[in-house]
């Protein structure tokens, strides 16, 4: 949620950086309009009360009047406060100022490619003709099962998966990181206040239980950073870092044909994910260290890939700033995402009112980033480790984690 002070102060800000989300910048004169309306009515309650008091025990009739008076503002309050209320949850976080403004992901900027692509002497395969002729992937049996967009991992890719896990909480626990598994579950209050259900579009992208008013989270962060909900941190325990794994739900849709088969956009995926609680002046490093830990990562399993930073019209409604890593896939000769990295700077400790104590207290910014999604990093292990002979070579780095060396 932004600042309401911010929208007041200046709002010619706050349509700039929502006109480049793309949303309809007529919201915040909206807002003010029914803003101003709302601080009326509570001024004017106050001055009724004082009125009141006044007349309460001169003239019993006048303090009748005062009173009906009282609750039909009152009233009116309520219903002011409601549409501002969801005005303001219709607006997304604003972009900080170095994000480059565009329309959609065509809009989006390289900042460097890393790592050799691999070189073969024959056409690499894609991973799902080699994970299935190797009994790593079954689609075809999870399908009779869930249906389309769900997989069995299988013999040595499960394994892969827990040595993949090794090796993100080895090196995370190492620089600070609290190890932890969090629930899938949460409550729909806090998807709400978390930001991420507040369009039609949002909500069509979660799992919802209505019945139990639950929702599966889509990345453990949805559970790890509500955890703090009416907390505050001392401004010595900061930065809180957690590294988080659980699995995580999406419905993946607006998608339909596309990837479908295999496992790179499937409805249940496990992912590890990095989580910040930051002082605001530092949240800024803190991104570019989380970055740094995402590409340490990818660096260890010696897989090429680039840095994209996001423009504005292809940020997540809370992110203020977000850079992507993508992937060499060789067998599909493109470079897939698998991860993203965010600050949202103070949008959900407003809704979720996670405080820091300095001189005084303040919202604290909020950041999250992917260590590993796992089917996807198992695509870029099998794609850029493949042979001729149609077997896989593990990378180096999670051959310790493991009793083989080699797939097929």
């Amino acid at each position: 949620m932004l600042d309401i002070n911010l929208i007041r102060s200046n709002p010619e800000l706050v349509k700039k950086g929502v006109i480049s989300k793309n949303i309809n910048p007529k919201l915040i004169d909206d807002f003010l309009i029914l803003d101003k309306n709302w601080r009326e009515s509570v001024g004017e309650i106050d001055n009724l009360r004082a009125g009141q008091k006044k007349f309460g025990k001169e003239n019993a009739e006048e303090a009748k009047k005062i009173k009906n008076k009282i609750q039909e503002t009152e009233d009116n309050l309520k219903q002011v406060e409601a549409q501002r209320q969801e005005i303001l949850e219709q607006l997304p976080n604003l972009p900080l100022e170095n994000v480059p403004i565009g329309k959609n992901e065509k809009d989006n900027i390289v900042i460097r490619e890393v790592g050799e692509k691999p070189k073969f002497n024959f056409k690499p395969k894609d991973y799902l003709e080699l994970a299935e002729k190797l009994d790593l992937i079954d689609i075809e049996r999870a399908a009779r099962v869930s249906g389309s967009r769900f997989g069995y991992l299988k013999n040595q890719a499960a394994l892969l998966e827990f040595a993949l896990l090794r090796l993100v909480f080895d090196n995370l626990t190492s620089e600070g990181f609290i190890p932890i598994v969090p629930p899938v579950m949460i409550k729909e209050e806090i998807m709400k206040s978390l930001g991420y259900i507040d369009s039609a579009a949002d909500k069509e992208e979660r799992y919802f239980f209505e019945k139990d008013g639950l929702y599966l989270v889509g990345t453990a962060e949805q559970s790890i950073i509500p955890m703090h909900s009416n907390e505050i941190f001392d401004e010595k325990e900061l930065p809180r870092r957690y590294i988080g794994f659980s699995s995580c739900f999406r419905r993946e849709a607006g998608s339909y044909g596309k990837d479908t088969k295999g496992i790179l956009r499937v409805h249940q995926f496990d992912k590890a994910e990095m989580i910040s609680f930051a002082e605001p002046e530092k949240s800024g490093q803190e991104l570019e260290f989380l970055l740094k830990m995402a590409e340490n990562l990818m660096q260890k399993l010696k897989i090429p890939y680039r840095v994209i930073q996001l423009c504005s019209g292809d940020l997540s409604r809370p992110s203020a700033i977000t850079y992507d890593i993508e992937s060499w896939m060789p067998g599909q000769n493109t470079y897939r995402e698998t991860h993203s990295i965010s600050n949202t700077t103070d949008f959900q400790s407003r809704r979720l009112n996670i405080k820091y104590r300095s001189q005084k207290s303040e919202h604290i910014h909020i950041l999250n980033g992917t260590a590993f999604a796992i089917g996807r990093i198992l695509i870029a292990i099998i794609e850029n480790y493949q042979q001729e002979d149609g077997s896989i070579f593990v990378p180096q780095a999670i051959q310790q984690y493991l009793k083989f060396e080699k797939i097929g």
